[in-house]
């Protein structure tokens, strides 16, 4: 049994034999979007969509000092998005089941360099675009762990059980960050995904560097399967720009090189805006895609309008 494992049961079962909180904190929030999007070389129909959510969350201190917090996310469309239980140990670190959807920690760090809205790839082009979290574990019931090291210092883990013949084994994540100087943010983590019978090897490494309003980031990805040419290297550089405390703009480029022959490389770049007033927030993402999945002949761009209200 690995060390993730071993961890994430012994917090687990200790919690379980523990006491009932003596109270419990209730909060709720909600988001409701309209979203006007459109793409060449593709036909969308009516442009124009809405996506909303009601986030509910209950935590409460148990007698033994571990703090429980059940969130769980209601969506318009999706039914449950987002059902999670958290087990907030203190100093051995918090334990999270995930029951909803959810990803591995290469999913929840593919693409970290700053947008203000969309990342380059994200932006809906036509067809379907290869993504950095090719080498993420995706399913249903996972288990994060989050553990503060020392100052500056933090791990981040996930294990995703296997699941039906979707997830031939479990897949285990690992990955750091160091905030230890100023200004500056570094990520790395490594792991595997055996969501097919050909497994793959997957790592990736960030720096995010902000001073004053301006942050760059950049990121590469890798993702080494055990047979086979279906490798792929992602490259992602973003830039972003505080112009106000209200507004924010940025520029954003990622490319994915391919180790198949018969695949060029697929390169992204977008520009994106963002503004807040009160409760209310307008963003946006303009994006030209090259070679999309790989296809020499696919070149397609993409927008997308924003209008969202939080409550």
């Amino acid at each position: 049994m690995n060390n993730l494992k071993k961890v994430g049961l012994t917090a687990l079962s200790t919690a379980l034999v523990a006491s009932s909180a003596q109270a419990a904190d209730f909060s709720m929030s909600a988001t409701s979007q309209i979203t006007l999007a459109g793409a060449d070389n593709g036909n969308k129909g009516n442009g124009f969509s809405m996506s909303d959510s009601i986030s509910f969350s209950a935590s409460g201190e148990m007698d033994n000092g571990f703090t429980i917090t059940h969130s769980i996310e209601l969506d318009g469309s999706a039914g449950v998005g987002f059902n999670a239980l958290a087990i907030d140990t203190g100093d051995m670190g918090k334990l999270t089941f995930i029951g909803g959807s959810s990803t591995s920690v290469m999913g929840v760090w593919d693409d970290l360099t700053p947008s203000a809205n969309e990342e380059s790839w994200g932006v809906g082009y036509a067809g379907t675009p290869d993504t950095p979290a090719n080498g993420s574990a995706i399913t249903h019931n996972i288990f994060t762990y989050d553990y503060t090291v020392m100052d500056g210092l933090a791990l981040k883990a996930s294990y995703v059980p296997s699941h039906t013949t979707g997830a031939v084994e479990g897949s285990v994540d690992y990955g750091i960050s160091y905030t230890g100087v100023e200004g500056l943010t570094v990520y790395a983590a490594m792991g595997e995904n055996n969501d097919a019978s050909n497994s793959a090897d997957v790592s990736m490494a960030a720096a995010i560097y902000t001073a004053g309003a301006l942050s760059v980031g950049y990121q590469v990805n890798e993702t080494d399967f055990g047979t086979g040419t279906s490798d792929e290297d992602f490259t992602a550089l973003g830039v972003s720009y505080a112009v106000s405390d209200d507004l924010s703009v940025s520029l954003n480029t990622s490319t994915i090189d391919y180790e198949a022959t018969s695949k060029d490389d697929q390169d992204a770049t977008s520009v994106s805006f963002s503004h807040t007033s009160g409760g209310m927030t307008i963003s946006g993402s303009y994006g030209n895609m090259d070679n999309v999945a790989g296809t020499p002949t696919a070149d397609n761009s993409a927008y997308e309008i924003n209008f969202k209200f939080a409550f």
